[in-house]
C-alpha cells in the first residue's frame, strides 16, 4: 500500500488542512491574539478597573452621622429642659427672697408657700421669724447650689445659698415642688454661724 498524496490530500507541513501549520504554533485561527491561561484581574488588558462600589461606606458613614445627630439632639434637649427647670427654680427663689428682703413677708407667704407648709407654719410665725432676721435693702442673695428633678411628673427644686447683708449673713435653703406650678414645701432662713 502506497500512500499517494494527491493534490487535494496532502497532509504535509504547511498544508491548509493542518490544524497547526509550521511557523504559527500557538496562534489561534482568524489571527486573534492568544487568550491568557488566567483572566486578567481587572478584565481585559488595558481596561481601567471597574469602579469600586462605595455604597457600604456611605451606609456606614450615614449610620454614624445619624447616631451622632441623635446624640447631639438629645444633649440639646436635655440641656434646655434642665436649664429651663434650673432657671425656673432660680427665678422662684430670687422672687421669694426679694419679697422677703423688701418686707413683703405676707405676700411671699401667700404667693409662694404650699398649702401643706402653710398648715405647719402659720403666717404670724413666718412673718415674726423673717422680721427677727432684720434684713434690709443692703441684703443680696447668692445661690450656691440648685438641684432640679422630675419624678413621676412631679417637679422639684432645691435651692441653697446665703443672703449677704451689711454686717451679717443669713443662710437659706428652699425646696419647691409641684406638677404645674412649683410651690415652696420647705424653708430655712437663719443667721449664718
Amino acid at each position: 500500500m502506497s500512500s499517494s498524496h494527491g493534490p487535494g490530500s496532502s497532509h504535509g507541513p504547511g498544508s491548509p488542512e493542518d490544524p497547526h501549520p509550521q511557523g504559527q504554533a500557538g496562534s489561534t485561527p482568524q489571527g486573534l491574539p492568544p487568550m491568557p491561561s488566567r483572566p486578567a484581574p481587572f478584565g481585559l488588558p488595558g481596561e481601567p478597573p471597574p469602579p469600586r462600589s462605595r455604597r457600604r461606606l456611605w451606609i456606614i458613614l450615614g449610620s454614624i452621622g445619624g447616631v451622632l445627630l441623635l446624640v447631639i439632639l438629645g444633649v440639646v434637649i436635655l440641656v434646655n429642659v434642665v436649664g429651663s427647670a434650673t432657671n425656673q427654680a432660680r427665678g422662684l427663689a430670687d422672687d421669694f427672697t426679694k419679697k422677703v428682703i423688701a418686707g413683703d413677708t405676707s405676700g411671699a407667704y401667700d404667693q409662694y408657700l404650699d398649702p401643706a407648709l402653710q398648715k405647719q407654719l402659720s403666717k404670724e410665725a413666718f412673718i415674726s421669724g423673717v422680721q427677727s432676721l432684720e434684713m434690709d435693702s443692703s441684703c443680696k442673695p447668692a445661690y450656691n447650689d440648685l438641684k432640679v428633678a422630675t419624678e413621676n411628673g412631679v417637679k422639684s427644686a432645691e435651692v441653697v445659698g446665703q443672703i449677704s447683708c451689711a454686717g451679717k449673713k443669713v443662710d437659706l435653703a428652699y425646696r419647691f415642688q409641684g406638677t404645674d406650678k412649683l410651690l415652696m414645701t420647705n424653708i430655712k432662713l437663719r443667721p449664718a454661724a
